[in-house]
């Protein structure tokens, strides 16, 4: 009884396939146990930010069909107990920082995977991307950055490496390229491109400074230096940059430093050490928005802390759970062009999504 249950489920599967649509990229927010809308200030405040899904792995990709399909499987698991090659889904481990491209592809750095997680809504699939260079693989990647190489005219996705000591470039099919950087940076975590100038600023966090690298991997200058002061770095790790000016995670020294990017010159800092939600004490992703708000994942208190241009502290979103919107040790985050955030929620094993909902989020338009 139970083989012909098998073999008739099988052959169910066999003719599904030869029918199904492509799979559809699914972000889980009606699946989200706690059955509402979560918003962020919570009402009756006027919300600025609304809970939109996460990212876990191949379980995030379902076609028309897979929902009877799964039915099916129930079914056949409660009477027969197994299924036949039933296989284990791939699924994020460790993530920690991320990009998305013009195509809208989320690229996503797993640690513990040592590779590259690409989750592509255009042909409805996952791939994962191991090699760094020639036949070696990713090590330890960090941080990601989207852009051209101006001399051949293609699209790269650029990544760092902490233990390998590069930048790996890789192409729209995830075929590792010549690296850069190797013998100039020590530990390189975080990763800002300037597509206008060609330069990639890279947060070497062994050296306590950042390094300025053309698309060449040619070293132009060296931003700062070892210290507390204006323009020093205690352990440096996530960058961001908007508008000519490169926002850097000076992690030990608990605050945001914003530099002119072709000077180096201070611009502004904010934060600071403290006991409460806004302040910063390990602070790691920073990222902005097209309204110029200014998120950063405050890993030490499990929140994603949000800025306005000038540094004046606006709002948190978070707390430490496995909840929807919580996080356990956050790393990295990263927008797109629809100002949804991305947050690497690294112990939770997902990346969690937030959809800002236009104007200032302190209510200013």
């Amino acid at each position: 009884m139970t083989r012909r249950l098998l073999a008739s489920f099988s052959l169910i599967l066999i003719v599904g396939c030869a029918t199904q649509e492509p799979a559809v990229l699914r972000y889980g927010v009606q699946d989200a146990p706690e059955g509402k809308r979560l918003l962020w200030p919570a009402e009756p405040e006027v919300p600025r930010y609304m809970y939109a899904g996460q990212l876990l792995g191949e379980a995030n990709f379902r076609t028309p069909g897979a929902r009877a399909a799964e039915g099916l499987m129930g079914v056949l698991r409660a009477i027969a107990g197994v299924i036949v090659g039933e296989a284990t889904p791939i699924e994020l481990a460790r993530p920690q920082s991320g990009a998305v491209d013009a195509a809208g592809r989320i690229y996503v750095t797993d640690a513990s995977r040592q590779a590259v997680f690409v989750f592509d809504p255009v042909v409805g699939k996952l791939d994962i991307w191991e090699k760094a260079e020639g036949l070696a693989n990713f090590s330890a990647p960090v941080a990601l950055a989207v852009g051209k190489d101006l001399a051949a005219g293609k699209g790269l996705v650029y990544v760092t490496d902490a233990e390998l000591g590069i930048v790996a470039r890789l192409d729209a099919a995830g075929t590792a390229q010549r690296a850069l950087g190797r013998g100039v940076l020590k530990r390189p975590t975080g990763l800002a491109l300037d597509a206008e100038r060609g330069e990639l600023y890279v947060s070497d966090t062994g050296a306590h400074d950042i390094k300025v690298l053309d698309l060449a991997g040619t070293l132009k200058r060296v931003l700062g230096r070892r210290g507390e002061g204006e323009g020093e770095f205690n352990y440096p790790t996530h960058l961001a940059f908007a508008e000519g000016e490169l926002y850097v995670t000076d992690t030990m020294n608990s605050r945001i430093q914003v530099l002119d990017g072709a000077s180096g010159a201070m611009r502004r800092t904010f934060g600071a050490r403290g006991l409460y939600v806004g302040n910063l004490v390990r602070p790691k992703g920073v990222a902005l928005d097209s309204e110029r708000n200014v998120y950063v994942v405050e890993s030490y208190y499990d929140h994603l802390l949000v800025f306005d241009r000038h540094g004046r502290f606006l709002m948190g979103i978070g707390g430490l759970g496995a909840e929807s919107g919580k996080f356990y040790l956050p790393a990295g985050v990263w927008t797109d062009h629809l100002n949804r955030v991305f947050v690497a929620d690294m112990f939770n094993g997902r990346v969690v999504l937030f959809q800002h909902l236009g104007g200032g989020a302190d209510g200013e338009q």
